[in-house]
């Protein structure tokens, strides 16, 4: 009888970068990212799916980290939030974020800016209702949304 195997090796792209990894086939994606690469941006929060903190890019569409396994990664385009900045300069959303204050404490700023990513990179028009539905999913204590809204906003402004 077969053992099933507990650990595999994973290839990806990781912000730019080629990533070659044995993962077990059970770890989350959210706690190797963070753990086993040290990218700890990407946050773990209600680890169901539902707060948005752990938002990342899985081949230009927003996922949810702590909803699949690091294996499903595998042979795929994956970025984070630590992959925005380029040359140390903010990516123009990023600096978005910082010009119109649409971040506080920051637990859940990452997984806003990636969802925030997939909107823009997407076509968004800037619409508030568009923006707004897409934000759904993620969740802030702090900020009361009109900033990150606002952000969002100016960031595709910035990009036309």
């Amino acid at each position: 009888m077969n053992q099933p195997l507990d650990r595999v090796s994973i290839r990806f792209e990781l912000n730019g970068r080629q990533v070659e990894h044995e993962v077990p086939v059970r770890q989350l994606l959210v706690d190797f990212l963070r753990d086993d690469l040290g990218l700890t941006a990407t946050r773990v929060g209600c680890e169901q799916g539902a707060c948005g903190s752990c938002t990342v890019m899985l081949d230009g569409v927003s996922v949810r980290s702590c909803l699949m396994f690091a294996v499903q990664a595998d042979s795929s385009e994956v970025r984070t939030v630590e992959g925005l900045a380029q040359n140390s300069v903010m990516h123009p959303l990023q600096q978005a974020f910082w010009d119109t204050h649409a971040l506080q404490c920051g637990f859940c700023t990452s997984g806003f800016l990636m969802t925030a990513l997939d909107l823009i990179e997407h076509g968004a028009t800037g619409d508030e209702k568009e923006i707004r539905t897409a934000l759904s999913g993620n969740l802030c204590r702090c900020t009361g949304y009109a900033n990150i809204v606002a952000a969002i906003q100016s960031a595709l402004a910035t990009k036309r």
